[in-house]
């Protein structure tokens, strides 16, 4: 119920109506189209909006990205108690629509014309920007195991945000996974949980995760980390009720019983809808800079920007470019970095029509 209207199993685009989010844009042509609404493209509509640059961000899910469902992000500067990433996200979207940029929720993008620089919606919008950024991220590697694809949302999810850990109270959850995110929803689930059991494939966490986070799981009586270990079947009719776990040096299985799995195993960059202008590494993340000048997709006289892609006026940002630092705080560096080299490719393409002229 919102606002004393009551709504049953609403469609996504439905709810962001009711919440106020904008699903239509306003006009038909801008200075600047993000895509996605993830901390480098929430930053990139921040600063392009707070400049005077016409700003659009088009996300066709919810606002934050994977950063929104981080429990708790202890590095950032400036939150010396750390930040959910749910409330990273909400500060941010709320900062970039009072400066001015549109925020459009639950579109998805259908068709980007490098040629013309035109955006096609689903639903039929059609948008015209003098530049546009990539800030679409990547997706959650999905696990191909017995009962997780008939769970999922059932018990098992991919990521966790802050608010689902009040609902693991007394429970016992596992975490897939072995990088900071794992850790990170570990240490928070443990405020909650009975316990938190972090399953890795590997053989230890010291390699994957901040010393300062293996450091603070170590320290927490019900977080245990088994190693070597993987989930093999998931069980529970209409939720999960327990998994399956095997150790691959004993080949032993065991039983859990299961509150909640959460799976944090790494992600692929969002990039099958791009047009074969953009030029993509081997593991389909987007060039930029001089990896495009070195892989020999660069026509123009002038050096690449560094976040531009082969695509002049395309720019890329956060984890869908090849070789970004995988934290926050450098998506959104990225973010702001990508609305100064906007402002250096406007600027060199109003100079131009002057130099036709004279």
């Amino acid at each position: 119920m919102l606002d004393g209207k009551t709504v049953v199993r609403p469609e996504l685009r439905r709810v962001a109506e009711l919440l106020g989010l904008g699903t239509e844009p306003a006009a038909a042509e801008y200075d600047t189209l993000i895509i996605g609404a993830g901390p480098a493209g929430l930053a990139a509509a921040v600063y392009g909006a707070s400049e005077g640059l016409r700003t659009i961000v088009i996300e066709r899910e919810a606002p934050g990205g994977q950063a929104g469902t981080s429990s708790r992000i202890e590095n950032y500067l400036g939150f010396p108690s750390g930040v959910s990433g749910d409330e990273l996200a909400s500060r941010a979207l709320q900062q970039a629509r009072r400066l001015g940029a549109e925020i459009l929720v639950t579109r998805t993008i259908t068709k980007l014309d490098p040629a013309t620089n035109q955006v096609h919606l689903d639903g039929g919008d059609v948008l015209r920007a003098r530049t546009i950024i990539l800030a679409c991220g990547v997706s959650w590697r999905q696990l191909e195991i017995d009962g997780f694809d008939r769970l999922a949302g059932k018990g098992i999810f991919y990521g966790a945000s802050r608010s689902e850990a009040p609902g693991s109270h007394g429970l016992d959850v596992q975490i897939i996974g072995a990088g900071n995110s794992a850790g990170q929803a570990a240490m928070f689930f443990s405020n909650h949980a009975r316990s938190v059991t972090i399953l890795a494939r590997g053989d230890g966490i010291g390699k994957s995760m901040s010393s300062y986070l293996s450091d603070q799981l170590a320290a927490r009586s019900n977080i245990e980390v088994l190693t070597r270990t993987e989930a093999v079947a998931a069980h529970g009719e209409d939720s999960l009720e327990a998994i399956e776990i095997r150790n691959n040096e004993t080949d032993e299985t065991t039983r859990l019983d299961s509150g909640g799995v959460f799976i944090f195993i790494g992600a692929d960059a969002e990039t099958s809808w791009l047009p074969p202008e953009i030029a993509l590494d081997d593991r389909r993340f987007v060039l930029t800079g001089p990896d495009v000048a070195a892989a020999g997709r660069w026509e123009l006289d002038r050096d690449p920007y560094l976040l531009e892609t082969s695509a002049p006026g395309i720019f890329a940002c956060g984890d869908v470019r090849l070789g970004p630092v995988k934290r926050v705080a450098s998506a959104v560096g990225e973010g702001s970095m990508a609305i100064a080299f906007v402002h250096q490719f406007l600027r060199e393409a109003d100079r131009e029509p002057e130099a036709a002229h004279g």
